[in-house]
């Protein structure tokens, strides 16, 4: 049973990731300042963040300032980027992680992520982060928004296999057929939007769920995404709700519940189509 915010699940490269996160996206800089920053001084030890959310300054001065009030050393912290569908490819790849790099005010991360999978596009950038990994500039490589056909393609003529694949994933949409392949090749699955964006916070039976065991909906929902071993990133900018997402350890959902919840699943999406998707 995961116990507290500093746990950790170990990928098939032995590089140990924290099961919650902050996720930042669409953030403006200064939120972003204060939401790392105060999730740090919570006990957070990971941040997800990316280029195209334009907020890698703020998550690297949020980094520092959270460091500082925690007291811990950057080591102990698993920073979060990930490559735009603009700069996929070998060269231009290498070019945007540098840029990342440079704008997080880091000397490497944690994980590195291709953002989605855009045809013809993404075993180049794949190449540069294998390059990447070897060079030691990052701990872990991996793929965001992959379907299963995508990730057969991808490790047809892959060197590394990747380590992560973060999907949209939530009760309405679980994912169950790409979470079991995932688990079959040693791929640590990760949840974006594990709240449906706020859209499931009144629905009737995840709230008589939250009832039972005195949690609220989303911290329900959390609880749902560990027990199923799924890495979570929920995102806040208020320091009440970051709190409030991280107290999800004092409690166990029962078999029952935990199928209750997976028949909400309509494989329903907030987000785009990953099969029809390029910018």
């Amino acid at each position: 049973m995961i116990k507290n915010l500093q746990d950790t699940t170990t990928l098939h490269n032995g590089v140990k990731m924290p099961w919650i996160g902050l996720g930042v996206f669409k953030v403006p800089n200064d939120d972003t300042i204060h939401s790392v920053s105060a999730a740090i001084k919570n006990g957070y030890r990971s941040i997800d963040t990316a280029a195209v959310y334009e907020n890698e300054e703020g998550v690297g001065t949020g980094i520092r300032e959270g460091l500082k009030a925690a007291g811990i050393s950057r080591e102990e912290l698993f920073v979060t980027s990930k490559v735009w569908n603009a700069d996929l490819g070998y060269e231009k790849t290498l070019e945007a992680f540098n840029t990342s790099l440079t704008k997080l005010g880091l000397d490497y991360l944690d994980l590195y992520l291709i953002h989605w999978p855009v045809e013809g596009k993404y075993k180049g950038s794949w190449k540069a982060l294998e390059t990447l990994y070897k060079e030691g500039k990052i701990k872990a490589i991996g793929v965001s928004n992959f379907q299963i056909h995508h990730l057969q393609n991808l490790m047809e003529n892959a060197e590394i296999k990747p380590m992560v694949n973060q999907v949209e994933l939530h009760p309405r949409l679980s994912q169950k057929e790409l979470h079991a392949f995932c688990k079959q090749h040693h791929i640590q699955l990760e949840a974006w939007s594990p709240l449906m964006q706020g859209q499931l916070l009144d629905n009737s039976t995840l709230q008589e769920i939250g009832t039972k065991y005195k949690k609220s909906v989303a911290q329900v929902i959390l609880r749902w995404d560990l027990q199923n071993g799924i890495v979570i990133i929920p995102k806040s900018t208020k320091e009440h709700r970051i709190i409030e997402n991280s107290t999800i350890f004092d409690f166990e959902l029962s078999a029952d519940d935990m199928k209750q919840i997976d028949r909400l699943n309509e494989n329903h999406r907030v987000g785009p189509d990953p099969d029809n998707f390029d910018f």
